[in-house]
């Protein structure tokens, strides 16, 4: 839902009533992944995607039916073997979705309380909605599955740890909502996560559903050669806020890298030190010379960023490792390293290598292989543990 927050926002501040579809659980080969949205207004206009075609045409009638009730309603879409036609996944995935009313700003009916009223769920989707349309990060858990009076209920997290709204049970369900909610705000992930209806591990079950939405993630992109300028593209094509940084100021120039959020003109160790950097940034070292590299990726290793990769022939990472040892890096700490930076395309080209980081970065990121679809025999998409959980202990730099 939050992926389309700018186009609700618009709505809600025009007074217009819609309901928003959610994809809140998949199985199989679905095609859009949970937080995936479709959203439908009182006039029949939509805007977002449940399922890339499949199913869209019965989500938009549920939404139109959800507005007419005011009925928040669970439905499970799936493939259908005994009728070709029948509405359903030609993919062969399972997928359920949420489908939510949202009365618009200052709808506020006779005589409601106006506290109550803040704490309804369209109100804190509402306002879910604002703070990801204005770009802050803000995260939403709502109930997908559960007692039926729970479904629905919505519980809209701040980075700060506050929070507005309830999920309309037991006091200790909101309060171990809002710990699951803000770990994964923390993460920029979105996910679902099953508690007690008490708020413990145990007792009857609550399936809530948490969309973050969160800042672009950094790409940080060390060395202002020709090969970087490709890379800087293909970084925003995939959504990042992409840094370019080096030490020669002839090099780092607006000039040779318009594309660029930022360009940094410092010792590339020396511009790190100052970042405050998060589990989904990507780091990608061009230059391949000691001299900024092995301070760089000394403390690089040590973040719990997403990604750390080096350009470099073979001999290049062989000596670059023995600098990184001699400099007091573990093991544990140099298998991060992603180098030579990139996977297997036989690149040769500016545009052609940044590719090839490009795809390695997706692979890490999304936990695939790198191998060919055709004739392989695993999954087309996959659920990767997070950069935290993949590098194990951080040590301290």
């Amino acid at each position: 839902m939050l992926d389309i927050a700018d186009e609700l926002h618009r709505w809600a501040r025009q007074g217009r009533p819609f309901a928003v579809a959610t994809v809140v659980a998949t199985s199989g080969s679905a095609p859009r992944q949970p937080g995936a949205a479709l959203a439908v207004d009182g006039d029949g206009t939509a805007v977002g995607s449940v399922s890339g075609g499949c199913v869209e045409g019965a989500v938009y009638e549920l939404c139109q039916e959800a507005l007419r009730t005011g009925e928040t309603v669970l439905e499970r879409f799936g493939y259908s073997d005994e009728d070709a036609f029948a509405v359903g996944l030609t993919c062969g995935g399972v997928i359920d979705i949420l489908i939510t009313p949202v009365r618009p700003y200052g709808a506020e009916e006779p005589g409601r309380d106006a506290a109550a009223e803040s704490e309804a769920p369209a109100a804190v989707i509402t306002t879910a909605l604002a703070a990801a349309a204005s770009g802050e990060a803000a995260a939403v858990a709502r109930v997908v599955r559960g007692p039926a009076h729970l479904l629905g209920h919505a519980l809209f997290v701040r980075p700060d740890g506050t929070a507005t709204g309830t999920l309309g049970g037991h006091p200790d369900l909101d309060r171990t909502a809002l710990h699951e909610t803000r770990a994964l705000l923390d993460a920029g992930r979105t996910a679902t996560v099953e508690v007690g209806a008490d708020g413990s591990r145990c007792g009857e079950p609550v399936t809530l559903l948490v969309e973050s939405s969160v800042p672009a993630p950094r790409m940080i992109v060390f060395g202002a050669i020709d090969f970087a300028a490709a890379l800087v593209r293909a970084g925003k094509f995939l959504g990042h806020h992409v840094t370019v940084c080096d030490a020669r100021p002839v090099f780092a120039t607006r000039a040779r890298f318009p594309d660029a959020d930022e360009i940094v003109v410092d010792w590339p160790h020396r511009y790190l030190e100052t970042q405050d950097l998060d589990a989904r940034t990507v780091l990608c070292v061009l230059t391949h010379d000691a001299k900024f590299d092995v301070p760089l990726l000394e403390r690089a290793l040590r973040l719990p960023v997403a990604y750390v990769g080096a350009m470099g022939s073979r001999r290049t990472h062989l000596d670059r490792l023995d600098r990184l040892r001699a400099a007091g890096l573990t093991e544990l700490e140099l298998n991060r390293l992603r180098s030579p930076i990139g996977l297997d395309l036989g690149a040769r080209t500016p545009e052609e290598t940044a590719l090839s980081i490009a795809a390695e970065i997706i692979a890490n990121r999304r936990g695939g292989t790198g191998t060919p679809l055709t004739g392989a025999h695993t999954p087309i998409h996959h659920d990767a543990p997070t950069a935290l959980e993949r590098m194990g202990p951080v040590s301290a730099a």
